[in-house]
């Protein structure tokens, strides 16, 4: 019966190192097959990253000649009204710093209203 026994033990031992193979290739498949995963999607983010990218320089390029035009006429008409306070007052600086220098050294005082009335 040892001999037996033995075979039986021996069998045993066999079916369990084969179990134990078939368990170690089966954590190493998925362990690979996990890394293929994260592969795959970090690729998939990569091309969804590039084409929303794409996507927003698109709808910039679009929306913004708009602003640009916008913009360009808001600094000419400014540039205008500059010229026009510059030209007006080339010609009535004089008078205005005039009228500054008289109100200034000509006095002409007055009693205040509640002393007036004391």
């Amino acid at each position: 019966m040892s001999a037996q026994n033995s075979a039986g033990i021996q069998t045993l031992l066999d079916a369990e190192r084969e179990a134990q193979k078939i368990v170690q290739q089966a954590r190493e498949y998925r362990t690979k097959r996990i890394r293929e995963a994260k592969a795959e999607a970090q690729k998939e983010i990569e091309e969804y990253r590039n084409s929303k990218e794409e996507e927003y320089k698109k709808f910039e390029a679009e929306h913004s000649s708009g602003f640009k035009k916008a913009e360009e006429d808001a600094d000419k008409e400014a540039q205008e009204k500059l010229k026009e306070i510059k030209a007006s007052g080339q010609k009535q600086g004089d008078k205005v710093v005039d009228g500054l220098i008289k109100s200034t050294t000509i006095v002409k005082p007055e009693v205040p209203e509640k002393m007036a009335k004391a």
